[in-house]
Protein backbone atom coordinates (compact mmCIF):
# COMPACT_ATOMS: atom_id res chain seq x y z
CA UNK A 1 0.00 0.00 0.00
CA UNK A 2 1.42 3.35 -0.96
CA UNK A 3 1.97 5.86 1.79
CA UNK A 4 0.09 8.45 -0.27
CA UNK A 5 -3.11 6.40 -0.22
CA UNK A 6 -3.58 7.05 3.49
CA UNK A 7 -2.88 10.72 4.20
CA UNK A 8 -1.16 11.59 7.44
CA UNK A 9 -3.99 13.83 8.63
CA UNK A 10 -6.48 10.95 8.25
CA UNK A 11 -4.43 8.29 10.01
CA UNK A 12 -3.65 10.41 13.08
CA UNK A 13 -5.72 12.45 15.46
CA UNK A 14 -3.62 14.92 17.40
CA UNK A 15 -4.17 15.03 21.16
CA UNK A 16 -6.25 17.98 22.37
CA UNK A 17 -3.33 19.52 24.21
CA UNK A 18 0.35 19.15 25.00
CA UNK A 19 -0.32 17.82 28.50
CA UNK A 20 -2.79 15.23 27.24
CA UNK A 21 -0.31 14.17 24.57
CA UNK A 22 2.47 13.73 27.13
CA UNK A 23 0.25 11.74 29.49
CA UNK A 24 -0.93 9.51 26.64
CA UNK A 25 2.62 8.84 25.49
CA UNK A 26 3.92 8.24 29.00
CA UNK A 27 1.25 5.60 29.57
CA UNK A 28 2.21 3.82 26.36
CA UNK A 29 5.91 3.99 27.19
CA UNK A 30 5.27 2.78 30.74
CA UNK A 31 3.62 -0.35 29.40
CA UNK A 32 6.74 -1.11 27.35
CA UNK A 33 9.54 0.20 29.57
CA UNK A 34 8.62 -1.27 32.97
CA UNK A 35 8.58 -4.90 31.70
CA UNK A 36 11.80 -4.23 29.80
CA UNK A 37 13.47 -2.81 32.93
CA UNK A 38 12.48 -5.89 34.90
CA UNK A 39 13.79 -8.10 32.10
CA UNK A 40 17.11 -6.27 31.69
CA UNK A 41 17.61 -5.84 35.43
CA UNK A 42 17.51 -9.59 35.96
CA UNK A 43 19.77 -10.04 32.97
CA UNK A 44 22.48 -7.67 34.18
CA UNK A 45 22.09 -8.84 37.78
CA UNK A 46 23.50 -12.11 36.51
CA UNK A 47 26.70 -10.28 35.52
CA UNK A 48 27.02 -8.90 39.04
CA UNK A 49 26.60 -12.39 40.49
CA UNK A 50 29.32 -13.69 38.17
CA UNK A 51 31.71 -10.89 39.16
CA UNK A 52 31.00 -11.49 42.85
CA UNK A 53 31.95 -15.16 42.55
CA UNK A 54 35.08 -14.24 40.60
CA UNK A 55 36.02 -11.83 43.38
CA UNK A 56 35.62 -14.57 45.96
CA UNK A 57 38.12 -16.69 44.03
CA UNK A 58 40.83 -14.07 44.51
CA UNK A 59 42.37 -10.97 42.95
CA UNK A 60 43.91 -12.85 40.01
CA UNK A 61 40.64 -14.61 39.13
CA UNK A 62 38.73 -11.32 39.34
CA UNK A 63 41.23 -9.50 37.11
CA UNK A 64 41.59 -12.39 34.62
CA UNK A 65 37.86 -13.11 34.49
CA UNK A 66 37.04 -9.41 34.03
CA UNK A 67 39.64 -9.12 31.27
CA UNK A 68 38.32 -12.28 29.59
CA UNK A 69 34.76 -11.02 29.68
CA UNK A 70 35.99 -7.68 28.33
CA UNK A 71 37.58 -9.46 25.39
CA UNK A 72 34.36 -11.44 24.89
CA UNK A 73 32.41 -8.19 24.73
CA UNK A 74 34.85 -6.54 22.34
CA UNK A 75 35.16 -9.41 19.87
CA UNK A 76 31.95 -11.37 20.36
CA UNK A 77 28.88 -10.17 22.21
CA UNK A 78 29.07 -6.61 20.90
CA UNK A 79 29.12 -7.91 17.32
CA UNK A 80 26.26 -10.37 17.83
CA UNK A 81 24.11 -7.83 19.66
CA UNK A 82 24.93 -5.17 17.09
CA UNK A 83 24.00 -7.36 14.13
CA UNK A 84 20.71 -8.34 15.75
CA UNK A 85 19.99 -4.62 16.29
CA UNK A 86 18.84 -4.43 12.67
CA UNK A 87 15.83 -6.49 13.70
CA UNK A 88 14.43 -3.62 15.77
CA UNK A 89 13.63 -1.18 12.93
CA UNK A 90 12.64 -3.95 10.49
CA UNK A 91 10.50 -6.01 12.88
CA UNK A 92 9.16 -2.94 14.66
CA UNK A 93 8.01 -1.29 11.45
CA UNK A 94 6.77 -4.63 10.08
CA UNK A 95 4.65 -5.16 13.20
CA UNK A 96 3.24 -1.64 12.89
CA UNK A 97 2.37 -2.36 9.26
CA UNK A 98 1.00 -5.89 10.11
CA UNK A 99 3.50 -7.51 7.76
CA UNK A 100 3.97 -10.83 9.58
CA UNK A 101 5.84 -12.51 6.73
CA UNK A 102 8.57 -9.94 7.14
CA UNK A 103 8.68 -10.59 10.90
CA UNK A 104 9.12 -14.32 10.36
CA UNK A 105 11.81 -14.18 7.71
CA UNK A 106 13.79 -11.52 9.61
CA UNK A 107 13.99 -13.80 12.65
CA UNK A 108 15.29 -16.72 10.57
CA UNK A 109 17.81 -14.61 8.67
CA UNK A 110 19.16 -12.97 11.84
CA UNK A 111 19.74 -16.34 13.54
CA UNK A 112 21.55 -17.70 10.48
CA UNK A 113 23.70 -14.56 10.22
CA UNK A 114 24.76 -14.68 13.87
CA UNK A 115 25.59 -18.39 13.75
CA UNK A 116 27.91 -17.86 10.78
CA UNK A 117 29.65 -14.90 12.43
CA UNK A 118 30.19 -16.93 15.63
CA UNK A 119 32.64 -19.31 13.93
CA UNK A 120 35.55 -16.86 13.39
CA UNK A 121 34.85 -15.30 16.80
CA UNK A 122 35.38 -18.70 18.45
CA UNK A 123 38.83 -19.08 16.83
CA UNK A 124 39.73 -15.61 18.10
CA UNK A 125 38.77 -16.52 21.66
CA UNK A 126 40.97 -19.61 21.58
CA UNK A 127 44.00 -17.37 20.97
CA UNK A 128 43.09 -14.64 23.45
CA UNK A 129 46.19 -15.14 25.63
CA UNK A 130 48.58 -14.46 22.75
CA UNK A 131 46.59 -11.39 21.71
CA UNK A 132 46.44 -9.90 25.21
CA UNK A 133 50.12 -10.49 25.88
CA UNK A 134 50.89 -8.88 22.53
CA UNK A 135 49.01 -5.78 23.67
CA UNK A 136 51.08 -5.57 26.84
CA UNK A 137 48.82 -7.34 29.35
CA UNK A 138 50.40 -9.31 32.17
CA UNK A 139 50.96 -12.98 31.32
CA UNK A 140 49.30 -14.47 34.40
CA UNK A 141 46.14 -12.37 33.91
CA UNK A 142 46.06 -13.27 30.19
CA UNK A 143 46.27 -17.01 30.88
CA UNK A 144 43.36 -16.79 33.32
CA UNK A 145 41.39 -14.82 30.72
CA UNK A 146 41.93 -17.60 28.16
CA UNK A 147 40.72 -20.23 30.61
CA UNK A 148 37.59 -18.19 31.29
CA UNK A 149 36.83 -17.70 27.57
CA UNK A 150 37.50 -21.32 26.65
CA UNK A 151 34.72 -22.46 28.95
CA UNK A 152 32.51 -19.61 27.73
CA UNK A 153 32.60 -20.69 24.06
CA UNK A 154 29.11 -22.33 24.06
CA UNK A 155 27.64 -18.92 24.86
CA UNK A 156 28.40 -17.79 21.29
CA UNK A 157 25.95 -20.37 19.91
CA UNK A 158 23.40 -19.58 22.61
CA UNK A 159 23.65 -15.80 22.12
CA UNK A 160 23.14 -16.29 18.36
CA UNK A 161 19.69 -17.65 19.21
CA UNK A 162 18.93 -15.47 22.21
CA UNK A 163 19.43 -12.00 20.68
CA UNK A 164 17.11 -12.57 17.69
CA UNK A 165 14.44 -14.21 19.87
CA UNK A 166 14.41 -11.28 22.28
CA UNK A 167 14.25 -8.74 19.45
CA UNK A 168 11.50 -10.69 17.67
CA UNK A 169 9.29 -10.70 20.77
CA UNK A 170 10.05 -7.25 22.18
CA UNK A 171 9.31 -5.44 18.90
CA UNK A 172 5.81 -6.96 19.13
CA UNK A 173 5.53 -5.66 22.72
CA UNK A 174 5.73 -9.25 24.04
CA UNK A 175 7.91 -8.96 27.14
CA UNK A 176 6.38 -11.19 29.84
CA UNK A 177 8.00 -14.44 28.56
CA UNK A 178 11.40 -12.73 28.50
CA UNK A 179 10.88 -11.39 32.02
CA UNK A 180 9.89 -14.76 33.42
CA UNK A 181 12.70 -16.65 31.72
CA UNK A 182 15.30 -14.05 32.75
CA UNK A 183 14.09 -14.03 36.35
CA UNK A 184 14.25 -17.81 36.51
CA UNK A 185 17.74 -17.77 34.96
CA UNK A 186 19.03 -15.35 37.62
CA UNK A 187 17.47 -17.38 40.43
CA UNK A 188 19.06 -20.48 38.90
CA UNK A 189 22.38 -18.71 38.28
CA UNK A 190 23.20 -18.11 41.96
CA UNK A 191 23.01 -21.71 43.24
CA UNK A 192 24.58 -22.90 39.98
CA UNK A 193 27.60 -20.66 40.68
CA UNK A 194 27.86 -22.00 44.22
CA UNK A 195 27.98 -25.57 42.95
CA UNK A 196 30.23 -25.05 39.92
CA UNK A 197 32.65 -22.58 41.56
CA UNK A 198 33.31 -25.07 44.37
CA UNK A 199 33.66 -27.96 41.93
CA UNK A 200 35.69 -26.32 39.14
CA UNK A 201 36.67 -22.83 40.34
CA UNK A 202 37.08 -20.23 37.58
CA UNK A 203 35.98 -22.71 34.90
CA UNK A 204 32.77 -23.38 36.81
CA UNK A 205 31.90 -19.67 37.06
CA UNK A 206 32.34 -19.37 33.28
CA UNK A 207 30.20 -22.44 32.60
CA UNK A 208 27.41 -21.06 34.79
CA UNK A 209 27.05 -18.08 32.41
CA UNK A 210 26.15 -20.08 29.30
CA UNK A 211 24.09 -22.66 31.18
CA UNK A 212 21.87 -19.86 32.53
CA UNK A 213 21.61 -18.33 29.05
CA UNK A 214 20.63 -21.71 27.62
CA UNK A 215 17.70 -21.88 30.06
CA UNK A 216 16.36 -18.59 28.66
CA UNK A 217 16.82 -19.69 25.03
CA UNK A 218 15.02 -22.98 25.67
CA UNK A 219 12.09 -21.22 27.32
CA UNK A 220 11.74 -18.55 24.60
CA UNK A 221 12.06 -21.06 21.76
CA UNK A 222 9.27 -23.19 23.20
CA UNK A 223 7.13 -20.08 23.71
CA UNK A 224 7.58 -18.86 20.12
CA UNK A 225 6.74 -22.24 18.59
CA UNK A 226 3.66 -22.80 20.75
CA UNK A 227 2.34 -19.23 20.48
CA UNK A 228 2.75 -19.08 16.71
CA UNK A 229 1.07 -22.44 16.18
CA UNK A 230 -1.90 -21.21 18.19
CA UNK A 231 -2.30 -18.37 15.67
CA UNK A 232 -2.80 -20.28 12.40
CA UNK A 233 -3.81 -17.17 10.46
CA UNK A 234 -0.54 -15.47 11.31
CA UNK A 235 1.53 -18.65 11.03
CA UNK A 236 0.14 -19.19 7.52
CA UNK A 237 1.48 -15.78 6.51
CA UNK A 238 4.68 -17.70 5.84
CA UNK A 239 8.09 -16.11 5.46
CA UNK A 240 9.91 -18.73 7.54
CA UNK A 241 11.72 -20.25 4.57
CA UNK A 242 11.17 -17.55 1.94
CA UNK A 243 14.63 -16.02 2.05
CA UNK A 244 15.60 -14.29 -1.17
CA UNK A 245 18.81 -12.49 -2.07
CA UNK A 246 17.00 -9.15 -1.90
CA UNK A 247 15.94 -9.86 1.68
CA UNK A 248 19.51 -10.67 2.69
CA UNK A 249 20.91 -7.54 1.06
CA UNK A 250 18.41 -5.28 2.83
CA UNK A 251 19.04 -6.95 6.19
CA UNK A 252 22.81 -6.66 5.80
CA UNK A 253 22.45 -3.03 4.74
CA UNK A 254 20.92 -2.26 8.13
CA UNK A 255 22.92 -4.83 10.11
CA UNK A 256 26.24 -3.24 9.16
CA UNK A 257 25.57 0.23 10.63
CA UNK A 258 23.72 -1.24 13.64
CA UNK A 259 26.65 -3.53 14.37
CA UNK A 260 29.22 -0.79 13.89
CA UNK A 261 27.31 1.61 16.15
CA UNK A 262 26.93 -0.97 18.92
CA UNK A 263 30.54 -2.13 18.59
CA UNK A 264 31.96 1.38 18.68
CA UNK A 265 30.15 2.04 21.95
CA UNK A 266 30.93 -1.35 23.52
CA UNK A 267 34.53 -1.33 22.30
CA UNK A 268 35.20 2.08 23.75
CA UNK A 269 34.26 0.95 27.26
CA UNK A 270 36.13 -2.31 26.88
CA UNK A 271 39.20 -0.43 25.64
CA UNK A 272 38.86 1.45 28.92
CA UNK A 273 39.34 -1.85 30.77
CA UNK A 274 42.31 -2.78 28.58
CA UNK A 275 43.92 0.63 29.22
CA UNK A 276 43.32 0.16 32.93
CA UNK A 277 45.44 -2.99 32.69
CA UNK A 278 48.37 -0.78 31.65
CA UNK A 279 48.14 1.41 34.78
CA UNK A 280 50.34 0.86 37.85
CA UNK A 281 48.97 -1.81 40.23
CA UNK A 282 46.97 -3.29 37.35
CA UNK A 283 45.34 -6.15 39.27
CA UNK A 284 43.77 -3.84 41.84
CA UNK A 285 42.81 -1.14 39.32
CA UNK A 286 41.16 -3.60 36.92
CA UNK A 287 39.28 -5.08 39.87
CA UNK A 288 38.07 -1.61 40.90
CA UNK A 289 36.83 -0.83 37.41
CA UNK A 290 35.12 -4.22 37.08
CA UNK A 291 33.16 -3.59 40.28
CA UNK A 292 32.25 -0.02 39.30
CA UNK A 293 31.09 -1.16 35.86
CA UNK A 294 28.89 -3.78 37.47
CA UNK A 295 26.78 -1.01 39.00
CA UNK A 296 26.83 0.69 35.63
CA UNK A 297 25.50 -2.57 34.14
CA UNK A 298 22.55 -2.43 36.55
CA UNK A 299 21.81 1.17 35.52
CA UNK A 300 22.34 0.16 31.90
CA UNK A 301 19.40 -2.21 32.32
CA UNK A 302 17.24 0.93 32.59
CA UNK A 303 19.13 2.74 29.82
CA UNK A 304 18.74 -0.21 27.48
CA UNK A 305 15.03 -0.42 28.31
CA UNK A 306 14.54 3.24 27.40
CA UNK A 307 16.54 2.74 24.20
CA UNK A 308 14.54 -0.34 23.21
CA UNK A 309 11.29 1.43 24.09
CA UNK A 310 12.32 4.33 21.85
CA UNK A 311 13.12 1.99 18.97
CA UNK A 312 9.86 0.03 19.43
CA UNK A 313 7.57 3.05 19.81
CA UNK A 314 9.07 4.95 16.91
CA UNK A 315 9.36 1.99 14.54
CA UNK A 316 5.80 0.85 15.33
CA UNK A 317 4.37 4.32 14.69
CA UNK A 318 6.39 4.81 11.51
CA UNK A 319 5.31 1.39 10.27
CA UNK A 320 1.69 2.41 10.90
CA UNK A 321 2.34 5.64 8.94
CA UNK A 322 2.05 7.84 12.05
CA UNK A 323 4.95 10.27 11.72
CA UNK A 324 3.48 12.74 14.20
CA UNK A 325 3.11 10.17 16.95
CA UNK A 326 6.66 8.96 16.30
CA UNK A 327 7.94 12.51 16.83
CA UNK A 328 5.98 12.84 20.07
CA UNK A 329 7.34 9.54 21.34
CA UNK A 330 10.91 10.65 20.62
CA UNK A 331 10.76 13.90 22.56
CA UNK A 332 8.85 12.47 25.52
CA UNK A 333 11.47 9.71 25.76
CA UNK A 334 14.23 12.30 25.75
CA UNK A 335 12.63 14.03 28.72
CA UNK A 336 12.21 10.76 30.61
CA UNK A 337 15.81 9.72 29.91
CA UNK A 338 17.23 13.03 31.17
CA UNK A 339 15.28 12.71 34.42
CA UNK A 340 16.38 9.06 34.74
CA UNK A 341 20.01 10.09 34.23
CA UNK A 342 19.99 12.37 37.27
CA UNK A 343 18.18 9.73 39.32
CA UNK A 344 20.72 7.06 38.33
CA UNK A 345 23.63 9.35 39.26
CA UNK A 346 22.13 9.98 42.71
CA UNK A 347 21.77 6.24 43.26
CA UNK A 348 25.42 5.66 42.33
CA UNK A 349 26.58 8.34 44.75
CA UNK A 350 24.36 6.93 47.51
CA UNK A 351 25.79 3.39 47.34
CA UNK A 352 29.42 4.24 46.58
CA UNK A 353 30.49 3.50 50.17
CA UNK A 354 29.02 -0.01 50.35
CA UNK A 355 29.13 -1.32 46.77
CA UNK A 356 32.79 -2.38 46.83
CA UNK A 357 32.31 -4.48 49.97
CA UNK A 358 29.82 -6.70 48.12
CA UNK A 359 32.55 -7.88 45.75
CA UNK A 360 35.85 -7.76 47.63
CA UNK A 361 37.39 -7.63 51.09
CA UNK A 362 40.50 -5.81 49.85
CA UNK A 363 40.61 -2.33 51.42
CA UNK A 364 42.43 -0.81 48.45
CA UNK A 365 39.75 -2.01 46.06
CA UNK A 366 36.97 -0.76 48.36
CA UNK A 367 38.54 2.73 48.57
CA UNK A 368 39.08 2.83 44.82
CA UNK A 369 35.47 1.85 44.11
CA UNK A 370 34.17 4.62 46.37
CA UNK A 371 36.29 7.25 44.61
CA UNK A 372 35.63 6.12 41.03
CA UNK A 373 31.85 5.83 41.49
CA UNK A 374 31.72 9.57 42.21
CA UNK A 375 33.22 10.29 38.78
CA UNK A 376 31.13 7.58 37.12
CA UNK A 377 27.97 9.25 38.45
CA UNK A 378 28.67 12.26 36.21
CA UNK A 379 28.93 9.93 33.24
CA UNK A 380 25.55 8.36 34.02
CA UNK A 381 23.82 11.76 33.80
CA UNK A 382 24.76 11.83 30.11
CA UNK A 383 24.63 8.10 29.35
CA UNK A 384 20.87 7.82 29.91
CA UNK A 385 19.75 10.38 27.29
CA UNK A 386 22.63 9.33 25.02
CA UNK A 387 21.40 5.72 24.95
CA UNK A 388 17.82 6.86 24.38
CA UNK A 389 18.98 8.93 21.40
CA UNK A 390 20.57 5.79 19.97
CA UNK A 391 17.21 4.02 20.19
CA UNK A 392 15.47 6.92 18.45
CA UNK A 393 17.74 6.94 15.41
CA UNK A 394 17.66 3.12 15.29
CA UNK A 395 13.86 3.17 15.24
CA UNK A 396 13.96 5.35 12.12
CA UNK A 397 16.21 2.76 10.42
CA UNK A 398 19.03 5.34 10.38
CA UNK A 399 21.59 3.75 12.76
CA UNK A 400 24.51 5.36 10.93
CA UNK A 401 23.67 8.64 12.71
CA UNK A 402 24.73 6.95 15.95
CA UNK A 403 27.88 5.70 14.24
CA UNK A 404 28.99 9.22 13.33
CA UNK A 405 28.34 10.51 16.85
CA UNK A 406 30.17 7.59 18.51
CA UNK A 407 33.25 7.95 16.32
CA UNK A 408 33.62 11.66 17.02
CA UNK A 409 32.53 11.68 20.65
CA UNK A 410 34.31 8.59 21.94
CA UNK A 411 37.22 7.95 19.59
CA UNK A 412 38.21 11.50 18.69
CA UNK A 413 37.55 12.95 22.17
CA UNK A 414 36.96 10.45 25.01
CA UNK A 415 39.88 8.11 24.43
CA UNK A 416 42.55 10.73 23.56
CA UNK A 417 41.56 12.98 26.48
CA UNK A 418 41.32 10.03 28.87
CA UNK A 419 44.73 8.65 27.85
CA UNK A 420 46.32 12.10 28.19
CA UNK A 421 44.90 12.64 31.68
CA UNK A 422 45.65 9.09 32.86
CA UNK A 423 49.19 8.61 31.58
CA UNK A 424 50.56 12.09 30.90
CA UNK A 425 49.14 13.83 33.96
CA UNK A 426 49.21 10.66 36.10
CA UNK A 427 45.54 10.83 37.09
CA UNK A 428 45.11 7.08 36.60
CA UNK A 429 41.65 5.60 36.31
CA UNK A 430 40.05 8.91 37.32
CA UNK A 431 41.63 10.54 34.28
CA UNK A 432 40.32 7.85 31.95
CA UNK A 433 36.77 8.24 33.28
CA UNK A 434 36.95 12.04 33.04
CA UNK A 435 37.81 11.74 29.35
CA UNK A 436 34.75 9.56 28.87
CA UNK A 437 32.52 12.18 30.48
CA UNK A 438 33.73 14.76 27.94
CA UNK A 439 33.24 12.36 25.02
CA UNK A 440 29.76 11.31 26.12
CA UNK A 441 28.61 14.94 26.34
CA UNK A 442 29.87 15.63 22.82
CA UNK A 443 28.22 12.47 21.46
CA UNK A 444 24.89 13.36 23.08
CA UNK A 445 24.89 16.89 21.69
CA UNK A 446 25.58 15.63 18.18
CA UNK A 447 22.72 13.13 18.34
CA UNK A 448 20.39 15.86 19.58
CA UNK A 449 21.23 17.89 16.48
CA UNK A 450 20.61 14.86 14.23
CA UNK A 451 17.23 14.13 15.86
CA UNK A 452 16.10 17.77 15.64
CA UNK A 453 16.62 17.62 11.85
CA UNK A 454 14.59 14.44 11.26
CA UNK A 455 11.58 14.85 8.94
CA UNK A 456 9.10 12.51 10.61
CA UNK A 457 6.53 12.43 7.82
CA UNK A 458 9.25 11.49 5.34
CA UNK A 459 10.46 8.77 7.70
CA UNK A 460 6.91 7.37 7.82
CA UNK A 461 6.86 7.25 4.02
CA UNK A 462 10.20 5.39 4.02
CA UNK A 463 8.80 2.91 6.54
CA UNK A 464 5.96 2.08 4.16
CA UNK A 465 8.50 1.29 1.45
CA UNK A 466 10.56 -0.87 3.81
CA UNK A 467 7.65 -2.92 5.16
CA UNK A 468 5.69 -3.26 1.95
CA UNK A 469 8.53 -3.86 -0.50
CA UNK A 470 11.05 -5.81 1.56
CA UNK A 471 8.83 -8.83 2.06
CA UNK A 472 7.90 -9.45 -1.58
CA UNK A 473 11.53 -9.30 -2.66
CA UNK A 474 11.80 -13.05 -2.36
CA UNK A 475 8.99 -13.50 -4.85
CA UNK A 476 10.37 -11.23 -7.51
Amino acid sequence: MSSTSTPQNLTEKAPTGILQMIIRELKMQRGITIPLIAMNFTWFAKLSITTAFLGRLGELSLAGGALGFTFANVTGFSILNGLSGAMEPICGQAFGAKNFRLLHKTLVMAICLLLVISVPIAFLWLNVDKILIGFGQQEDISIVAKTYLTYLLPDLLITSLLCPLKAYLSTQNITIPIILSSAFAVAFHFPLNIILSKAKGLEGVSMAVWISDFVVVLFLSIYVVISEKRKPAIWSEGGWCELGLGDWMKLLKLSGPCCLTACLEWWCYEILVLLTGRLPNAKQTVGVLAIVLNFDYLLFSVMLSLSTCASIRISNELGANHGGYASQAAYVLLGVSIFSGFLGALMMVAVRGVWGRLFSHDRGIIRGVKKMMSIMALLEVVNFPLTACGGIVRGTARPWLGTYANIIGFYFLALPIGILLAFKFNLGLGGLLTGFVVGAVACFLMLLVFISRIGWDKEADKAQLLTNHLAPAADS
